[in-house]
């Protein structure tokens, strides 16, 4: 698949200006897509799903960022949100995967509210940052139940898409709202992630959120790489300033990729090893926009034209930056875990 995803690399980077214009990514790349596997790539291999190696999806997602920013995304949302699968009865996630244009995404936070009902849950609730929401033949939706924390996996023909990404960065990616008005979900598609998931390959032994983010990581490299590509061929790397820059930027890309892929291979659970793993994946993040930064800035005004990719990639390593699940808190967790202090580590 790797081999497949770097060939179609070069279409994706011509379309880069009009995934950005257009505020989506083309039907016919999704298609490619979806016909190379890759929202499948976490779904669990017994229901039909590829069940990929947890250093596999990041070097996908990674060569997709570097093709462009929102199209990695998009992938890396569709990719990831397949573990959700896992926690279904097999032969429901294989009835889902059963569609050839099977795409899931969806959101994780608790904002809807669900009651009991016969049978299952009726749903309400509205969700921001739903990312390839409109490719979507399904999304998951957290909400609050009797029973605590549940996710709840919809039809997308069930949900209303609201147009409500008009942002700086990632703009191809669709990361719209939508709403749910009282959707019935069976007890079947309604699960907890506090509870273990029913597949128990080495992907699914990752905690669900380290497998959700990782992919923000990979992309975020993968615009640094594009980035480091787009500025030597400026033609300006013979100037000191510009030389240190790419040489700066090179290293931190690098060192970024080789920490996430160490840190996502190691056995081990617990705490420590959820925080050294969401570490990594914070740290890959910021060296991939310290990256960009060093680039943009050696690249001067010609980085300023709309015609420039590397404004574009500033654009997008800053909108991946603002993430929930890379953001300042998650360090500060993870730095209270390694010292060993008692702290509510949920959000790992």
């Amino acid at each position: 698949m790797l081999d497949q995803v770097r060939d179609l690399g070069p279409t994706i980077r011509e379309l880069g200006p009009r995934i950005d214009r257009e505020a989506a990514v083309p039907p016919e790349i999704v298609d490619a897509l979806l016909h190379l596997g890759v929202f499948r790539l976490a779904a669990p291999a017994a229901s039909g799903g590829l069940e990929a190696a947890p250093e596999h999806l990041v070097d996908v997602f990674e060569e997709l960022g570097r093709a462009d920013g929102a199209t990695g995304w998009v992938a890396m949302i569709g990719g990831a949100t397949g573990i959700a699968l896992a926690w279904l009865d097999p032969d429901v996630a294989k009835r889902l995967l059963a569609d050839p244009r099977f795409l899931i995404a969806g959101v994780a936070a608790p904002m809807g509210r669900a009651e009991a009902v016969d049978g299952g849950f009726r749903l309400t609730g509205r969700w921001a940052f739903a990312s390839g929401c409109r490719h979507a033949t399904h999304l998951v939706a957290g909400a609050m139940t009797p029973l605590g924390v549940r996710m709840c996996v919809l039809d997308a023909a069930d949900v209303t898409v609201h147009d409500t990404w008009q942002v700086m960065g990632l703009r191809g990616s669709g990361s719209h709202d939508f709403s749910a008005d009282g959707v019935f979900v069976p007890a079947e598609r309604v699960f907890s992630l506090a509870e273990p998931p029913r597949a128990t390959g080495p992907l699914h032994r990752l905690p669900p959120f380290t497998t959700l983010s990782l992919g923000i990581g990979a992309v975020a490299l993968g615009i640094a790489r594009a980035a480091i590509e787009d500025f030597t061929a400026l033609g300006r790397v013979g100037r000191p300033p510009s030389r240190t820059a790419l040489a700066e930027a090179t290293a931190l890309h690098a060192s970024g990729l080789a920490y996430l892929r160490s840190e996502i291979t190691q056995g081990g659970a617990g705490r420590t090893r959820r925080a050294a793993q969401r570490l990594a994946i914070v740290t890959a993040t910021r060296h991939a926009a310290h990256a960009v930064d060093l680039l943009y800035a050696a690249a001067g005004g010609t980085a300023l034209y709309d015609a420039a990719p590397l404004q574009r990639r500033f654009r997008d390593v800053h909108a991946a930056t603002q993430h929930a699940m890379v953001s300042a808190d998650i360090v500060e967790t993870a730095g209270a875990v390694l010292l060993g202090e008692k702290i509510d580590t949920t959000r790992l």
